[in-house]
C-alpha cells in the first residue's frame, strides 16, 4: 500500500499549476543542495549542471554539500524549503526510490514532498576490487566470498545508495555474505577501497575511471545488462555468472512540491539545454553516463517504476539502515 501511495504521489506531483508566471525567475542566487560528499557522482553532476545553469540563467548557483543518511539529510532540506524554486537538488536512486523502504523513520516523504523536474543521467556501476584481492573475475570473486563468508567488506556511498543496494542484490543472487561499510559519499568509500580496508565497491564510472586507468583498482564487471560503449572490455556481471543482474545509478533534478509549475518548466527547459551543451555531453558520455533529459513526466514515470523494484530488493535482502 505504501508503495502504491508513493508512486501515485509522484504522478500527481507533475500536474500543472494554473495561473503562475515565472518571467522573472531566477532573480537571485539558486541554492543547489548536494546529498553526498565532494568528489562523488552526485557532487560532480550537480556542479557540472549547476555551473552551466548559472551561465544560462544569469544568476549564481550556490552549492551546498549536506551528506548523511543516504541522502535524507539533503532531501529534508529541500522538502522543507520555500516552494519558490530557489532550493533544488539533483537527487539519486536512494533519495527518490529506495530510502522510504530502507529507513523505518523518515522526516519527509520523498514522493509527497519532492517534485520531479527533469531526469539528468543514468550511470552503470562497475564492480571494482582492490588489486590485492586474488579474484580477477566475477566467478572468482563469488568463489572467494563463499570460501570466506563474512570476512570481506564492500564499501558504499551510504545506506540506501545504489552502491549499497547493488551489493545487497549481488549477495542475494550469488548467495554470498560480505559486510557493508557505508560512508557519506562515493569519494571516502573509494578511498577506503584504495587503502585496502574494504575490498570492493560498486561505483559509477564517473567516480572510478581515473583509478582504473592508473591500475589502482581492478574492474570485474558492470551492472548493466549490456557492456559500456566507453569500456567494452569490462564484461557485465550478468554475463559473468549472475544472469539478470542489473543495478544502475540515476540522477534527476527535484524541487519541493508546490513549486510553481512555470518555475518547474523553466528549470526543465534550462537543464535540457545544458544536457545538449557539447562540453557537458562530451564529458558525461566520456565518463560512461547515459544522458536522459526530457519531460518531468518521463522522470516521474521512471521513479514510479524504480520504487517497487528496490523495495523488493530491500525486502528480499533484509537490508536496513536504522
Amino acid at each position: 500500500m505504501r508503495t502504491m501511495l508513493m508512486t501515485a504521489a509522484f504522478a500527481a506531483a507533475v500536474l500543472p499549476v494554473a495561473g503562475v508566471h515565472a518571467a522573472d525567475y531566477p532573480n537571485k542566487a539558486v541554492r543547489m543542495v548536494i546529498a553526498f560528499t565532494p568528489g562523488g557522482p552526485s557532487d560532480i553532476l550537480s556542479r557540472l549542471v549547476g555551473a552551466k545553469l548559472s551561465e544560462r540563467m544569469g544568476q549564481p548557483v550556490v552549492f551546498d554539500n549536506r551528506p548523511g543518511a543516504g541522502g535524507n539529510v539533503a532531501g529534508e532540506i529541500v522538502a522543507t524549503s520555500p516552494a519558490d524554486g530557489y532550493t533544488i537538488m539533483i537527487a539519486n536512486n536512494s533519495v527518490l526510490a529506495a530510502n522510504a523502504s530502507l529507513y523505518k523513520k523518515m522526516t519527509f516523504n520523498p514522493a509527497k514532498d519532492l517534485v520531479p523536474v527533469v531526469w539528468v543521467a543514468s550511470q552503470p556501476n562497475i564492480l571494482v576490487v582492490h588489486p590485492s584481492l586474488p579474484a580477477k573475475s566475477v566467478k572468482e570473486l563469488v568463489a572467494h566470498l563463499k570460501a570466506n563468508p563474512g570476512k570481506l567488506n564492500y564499501a558504499s556511498s551510504g545506506s540506501g545508495a545504489a552502491a549499497h543496494l547493488a551489493g545487497e542484490l549481488f549477495k542475494s543472487m550469488t548467495k554470498t555474505d560480505m559486510v557493508h561499510i557505508p560512508f557519506k559519499g562515493a569519494a571516502p568509500a573509494i578511498t577506503d577501497v584504495l587503502a585496502g580496508r574494504s575490498q570492493m565497491i560498486f561505483a559509477t564510472a564517473l567516480s572510478v575511471k581515473a583509478h582504473l586507468d592508473a591500475n589502482r583498482l581492478r574492474p570485474l564487471g558492470v551492472t548493466t545488462l549490456e557492456r559500456m560503449d566507453t569500456m567494452p572490455e569490462i564484461p557485465t556481471i550478468a554475463e559473468s555468472g549472475v544472469p539478470g543482474f542489473e543495478a544502475s545509478t540515476w540522477h534527476g533534478l527535484v524541487a519541493v512540491n508546490g513549486t510553481p509549475r512555470a518555475v518547474q518548466a523553466k528549470l526543465n527547459s534550462e537543464v535540457n539545454a545544458v544536457l545538449k551543451d557539447p562540453q557537458v555531453s562530451k564529458f558525461l558520455v566520456g565518463q560512461g553516463a547515459i544522458i536522459r533529459g526530457g519531460t518531468a513526466e518521463r522522470f516521474a514515470a521512471h521513479i514510479k517504476a524504480e520504487i517497487p523494484k528496490w523495495a523488493k530488493v530491500i525486502k528480499d535482502s533484509g537490508a536496513r539502515a536504522d
